[in-house]
């Protein structure tokens, strides 16, 4: 039986606003995608890197910087985590295993995307200013390495040799747990052979007293050296799983250097 004239141009009218809809939910969804690969792809290949940015404060996510100098005023802090996103999302991905933080009075100062330049600018501008954490645990660095293939693992390290010094200065009673960079990417590629070169210059950092060195990253791979996607489901940022086996391997260190 066929609908009549106007039954179709009802039924048509109803296709089309439900079509309307779900193209205009694609448009945004991919808009938003675009806007994050634009960003990813806009601190890929812009000028060349040179060897003194990465210990060059740039400033970004000034909102954010304003919300941690607000933090920081009101004390408590007597673990301080500073770097960049994967540090960032742990109280929201990673919610039961940062919660278990708790007794360790810990603040996140992370921001997503951040370079160690970026983290260098924030303590240059007086995130440690108004507080003195017991211990300030530091990850840095693998975004200088994903997002410019040019970056030498020099350069990294001198980025995150410089935040230390800046730590130093501005919190000398703190006690600074200085992470390896956790492995991203396929085991053979470039970010992979150049996070490990970091890795391997910057745990000299380690000075025995002040300065404690810790690579954890094996824990977030397999016995081929590849990231399971139930860990780094990107091969960049933790899941819930890899934020609790991050935290499994401060469990140990961080009552021993709060001591």
């Amino acid at each position: 039986m066929t609908a009549p004239p106007a039954a179709k141009r009802v039924i048509g009218s109803i296709s089309a606003v439900i079509a309307g809809v779900v193209l205009l939910g694609a448009v945004v969804a991919v808009s938003e995608c675009d806007r994050k690969v634009l960003s990813h792809l806009q601190r890929r290949f812009q000028k060349p890197r040179k060897a003194g940015d990465a210990i060059t404060a740039v400033p970004k996510d000034i909102e954010r910087h304003a919300q941690f100098l607000a933090r920081a005023k009101e004390g408590d802090i007597d673990v301080l985590f500073v770097g960049d996103s994967l540090t960032d999302r742990w109280p929201r991905v990673g919610e039961w295993s940062w919660l278990k933080l708790a007794p360790f009075k810990p603040a996140n100062f992370g921001v997503e995307g951040d370079c160690t330049e970026h983290l260098l600018w924030r303590l240059e501008h007086g995130e440690l200013d108004a507080i003195s954490p017991k211990v300030i645990v530091v990850l840095i660095g693998g975004n200088n390495v994903f997002y410019f293939a040019d970056e030498k693992p020099e350069w990294t390290a001198s980025g995150i040799e410089k935040i230390i010094a800046e730590i130093r200065k501005r919190s000398p009673s703190s006690k600074v747990l200085l992470l390896g960079i956790f492995p991203r990417d396929e085991k053979e590629s470039r970010v992979r052979r150049t996070i490990a070169e970091v890795n391997r210059a910057i745990q000299h950092f380690d000075d025995g007293t002040h300065i404690r060195f810790a690579d954890v990253g094996a824990q977030f791979l397999d016995a081929n050296g590849d990231i399971p996607s139930d860990i780094m489901p990107d091969k960049v940022h933790l899941d819930a799983k890899g934020y609790a086996l991050w935290y499994r391997s401060l469990e140990s260190i961080l009552p021993e250097m709060l001591k």
